[in-house]
């Protein structure tokens, strides 16, 4: 695919973590633009989450800079949070509010118009077939009923970018099926989308580039092609690919 000249996301030697003194993430470097969809992908504990939180502005740098747009967090907090939607590996919601309450809460925090919110609401809600759930408090729904919340929020404010960690856990085939489709729709609108997941034939199919993290070190970055060519094996899957690169030995 033709990217554009300038990121919409900008990872510049980025270290980082929960102790300066033993960091997870050591000099990550990366972009993405708008368009696209990059997995990220790694073993459990490679840094995929911490990476993510950074991102996020859940976490400081120890090092190193990032920035949306051209911005960083500390410029603008809340244009720079507005920038992306997040959609978290477990879902968290407020136990007293109903999904109607929590999918509007999200139009109020991006400041929609009201006839935005009710348009796309309605369809979300249709799509993933929680509209006889719309006035339940999310205290007495399901995990993958939660999941769906936290997605329909995300998509609800169509922002530039989607972070999304590993959002297939307990999620129907259906909900699965609409999700595709749905971060489908939006790239193709010009948004992006960083994906953390284990699911790799899914990944595969759906992204344009991947990041391969290990110990929290950027060990493999591009499409296919460049993964299978640093991997030595043309034509492989990214199944096959990353399993390859990641028992090759400790990045050092």
């Amino acid at each position: 695919m033709q990217l554009q000249s300038t990121p919409l996301l900008e990872v510049e030697q980025l270290t980082g973590g929960y102790s300066r003194q033993r960091p997870v993430l050591h000099q990550l470097n990366f972009s993405v633009y708008a368009g696209e969809m990059v997995g990220l992908i790694g073993l459990n504990g490679a840094g995929k989450s911490t990476t993510i939180k950074h991102i996020l502005g859940l976490m400081q740098p120890h090092t190193g800079e990032i920035r949306l747009k051209g911005r960083a967090i500390q410029a603008d907090p809340t244009a720079y949070r507005r920038t992306y939607a997040y959609v978290p590996e477990s879902p968290q919601l407020y136990e007293e509010l109903t999904v109607r309450e929590h999918i509007e809460l999200a139009a109020m925090a991006y400041g929609m118009r009201r006839e935005d919110y009710e348009a796309r609401s309605s369809a979300l809600l249709e799509e993933f077939q929680m509209s006889a759930y719309a006035n339940r408090l999310s205290a007495h729904l399901s995990k993958g009923m939660k999941q769906k919340v936290m997605i329909m929020s995300a998509f609800l404010v169509r922002p530039e970018l989607y972070i999304i960690d590993e959002p297939f856990l307990g999620l129907d085939p259906l909900g699965i099926r609409s999700l595709l489709e749905l971060m489908v729709k939006v790239k193709e609108s010009g948004a992006a989308i960083l994906i953390s997941s284990h699911i790799l034939t899914t990944i595969e199919r759906y992204g344009d580039r991947y990041l391969l993290l290990q110990k929290g070190k950027l060990t493999a970055a591009g499409d296919m092609d460049a993964l299978r060519a640093q991997a030595g094996m043309p034509g492989a899957s990214l199944d096959d690919v990353f399993c390859s690169l990641v028992t090759r030995g400790e990045p050092h």
